[in-house]
Order: structure tokens, then C-alpha cells, then sequence
């Protein structure tokens, strides 16, 4: 059975910085692009980053762009997810979520349907 096990998040001032990581068990990431979503209390869950399975390209909502940076090793079946810079909005929780990339992936990267399998979430909380 695969599962995503996300990690490092926590309490951290505004300006700071967190690194999460997500790792897959039971299958490797080899071939899935692997994404970043996050969801603030009271509000739908966002996208924030993605990574295709070569890790040749990567996209990034514009709330975080210049801030957050996406990377992947395969070797230890993990993706990071760099922020820096961090802002009280960037508050939520925080989950990755991997898919087969496929033609769909590069047009619906952004939305949820891409992805088949998810983490259970971090929670990120930064204080102004």
C-alpha cells in the first residue's frame, strides 16, 4: 500500500524559514510528479507547488513564488519542499500528493484530480 508521510512542519516567526519533506512508501516516486498543496482554516485546500517526476520542471502558485522552492530525490524516495520568507498567511496545513504524469498533468497541475494518492498534512503555523 503506497503512503505519503509529510514532516517538518511547526512554529516558526514570520521571516523564518521551514523545509518539509515528504516521503513515499511502498512505491517510489519514480515516474509520479509529486505536488504541494496547503489549506488554511475555513478555506479550500490550494495548490503550491509541483514537481514532474524528472524534476526538470517545476511550477508555483504566485502567493509563493520566489519564496518556496520545490526539490526531489529519488534516491531517498523524498520530496522538499523550501520555504522561505515565511508569512502569517502562509499558515495552514500542508500536504503532498503524488500522480502519474500524464498529458492531463500539465494542463491540471494546479487542481486536485492529477493526484491519486495523498499525505495525512503538517501543520505549518507562523506567528507576525
Amino acid at each position: 500500500q503506497v503512503q505519503l508521510v509529510e514532516s517538518g512542519g511547526g512554529l516558526v516567526q514570520a521571516g523564518g524559514s521551514l523545509r518539509l519533506s515528504c516521503v513515499a512508501s511502498g512505491r517510489a516516486f519514480s515516474r509520479y510528479a509529486t505536488a504541494w498543496f496547503r489549506q488554511a482554516p475555513g478555506q479550500e485546500r490550494e495548490f503550491v507547488a509541483a514537481v514532474t517526476w524528472s524534476g526538470l520542471r517545476k511550477y508555483y502558485a504566485d502567493s509563493v513564488k520566489g519564496r518556496f522552492t520545490i526539490s526531489r530525490d529519488d534516491a531517498k524516495n523524498t520530496v522538499y519542499l523550501q520555504m522561505n520568507s515565511l508569512k502569517s498567511e502562509d499558515t495552514a496545513v500542508y500536504y503532498c500528493a503524488d500522480g502519474r504524469e500524464t498529458p492531463d498533468f500539465y494542463v491540471y497541475y494546479r487542481q486536485e484530480d492529477p493526484y491519486e494518492t495523498w499525505g495525512q498534512g503538517t501543520q505549518v503555523t507562523v506567528s507576525s
